[in-house]
């Protein structure tokens, strides 16, 4: 989906996916590796491509933008 930052928290940033329906983006599914702050990676009004990860129960949308992203190359071994 193509959603745009409606508000961000200390714990995540809450993305509307289509008109009137918000899904939770968590600050651990913005990025490969550690987030300190939201902020640092989206900001309210930014547009951002996101995959849609769960539907709960009480119909709470979990999304995420890791999962679209490839995934970092692990660093090579180094020979001693």
């Amino acid at each position: 989906y193509e959603g745009v930052v409606k508000s961000t928290t200390a714990f995540g940033a809450f993305v509307e996916i289509i008109p009137g329906v918000e899904g939770l983006l968590h600050i651990s599914e913005l990025q490969h590796g550690r987030t300190e702050r939201t902020e640092d990676v989206v900001k309210k009004g930014d547009h951002v491509r996101v995959k849609l990860l769960e539907v709960d129960e009480r119909g709470r949308m979990r999304l995420s933008r890791k999962a679209l992203m490839d995934k970092p190359e692990a660093a090579p071994a180094r020979s001693h």
